[in-house]
C-alpha cells in the first residue's frame, strides 16, 4: 500500500491566515491536496492537523482525507511528519508527503513517482521541474524509522541529503510541484486568475 501524507498543521503566519482553508477555484487547499494525492494512487490518505478547530477535520474527512492530531503549535514541520507516519498501518511500502501550501501539483504526478518508486524501490522519489527539485516527496517505508527517531537538523531534507546518491529524480510536466503558496503575494501571482 502506498500512503498520502498532507501536512497542514502549520501556523501560517506569513499568510496571516490558515492556508489549508484557501481556495484553488472551488476547492480548498486541504482538500485538493486529498484528491491529488487520492487520485494519484495513494491508498490512505494522513492529514495531519495542529489545530482543534473541528472545521478542518470535518474538510479533510469530507475530502477522504483521515485527520490526526499533529504534535501541537510551534513544533516543526518534521514533527508534523512523524505524527502522519506513526498513524499510517503496517503494511505502508511508502509516503507520498505533500505539504498542504503547494495546491498546484496534479495527481499526474504522484501518480508518476509512485509508478518510479514500484519499479526501482529507491528510497526516496522527487518530482524535477526544469532541473528544480519540488514536492511532493515520496519516502520508502524503508527510511520511516530515520525519520522517526533519525537526528534531522534539517527535518526531512536532512534524510534527502543523506541519501542523494540512491534518490531517484522524476522529470515531471507539472510546474505545480514547485509553487509554494506561503504569502498573500504568493496568493496574489498564483491564484488571482483562479479566483
Amino acid at each position: 500500500m502506498i500512503a498520502g501524507i498532507v501536512l497542514a498543521g502549520g501556523q501560517s503566519r506569513r499568510m496571516g491566515r490558515p492556508k489549508a482553508l484557501l481556495k484553488v477555484g472551488e476547492e480548498t487547499f486541504l482538500e485538493r491536496a486529498v484528491r491529488t494525492l487520492s487520485l494519484g494512487g495513494c491508498e490512505d490518505v494522513v492529514v495531519v492537523l495542529n489545530t482543534e478547530d473541528p472545521e478542518f477535520s470535518e474538510v479533510a474527512v469530507s475530502a477522504g482525507g483521515r485527520p490526526t492530531p499533529g504534535a501541537g503549535s510551534g513544533t516543526e514541520q518534521i514533527d508534523s511528519l512523524r505524527a502522519a507516519l506513526r498513524a499510517l498501518p503496517q503494511e505502508v511500502e511508502a509516503a507520498v508527503v505533500q505539504p498542504v501550501d503547494h495546491p498546484l501539483v496534479r495527481s499526474l504526478t504522484v501518480t508518476a513517482l509512485i509508478e518510479a518508486f514500484k519499479r526501482r524501490g529507491a528510497p526516496i522519489v522527487r518530482p524535477v521541474y526544469e532541473g528544480k527539485h519540488g514536492h511532493p516527496v515520496l519516502f520508502s517505508a524503508a527510511l520511516f524509522g530515520e525519520l522517526l527517531e533519525g537526528d534531522l537538523p534539517e527535518g526531512a531534507r536532512s534524510l534527502v541529503h543523506r541519501y542523494r546518491g540512491e534518490a531517484e529524480d522524476v522529470q515531471v510536466d507539472d510546474r505545480g510541484v514547485l509553487i509554494d503558496v506561503d504569502t498573500p503575494a504568493d496568493l496574489d501571482e498564483y491564484l488571482g486568475a483562479r479566483e
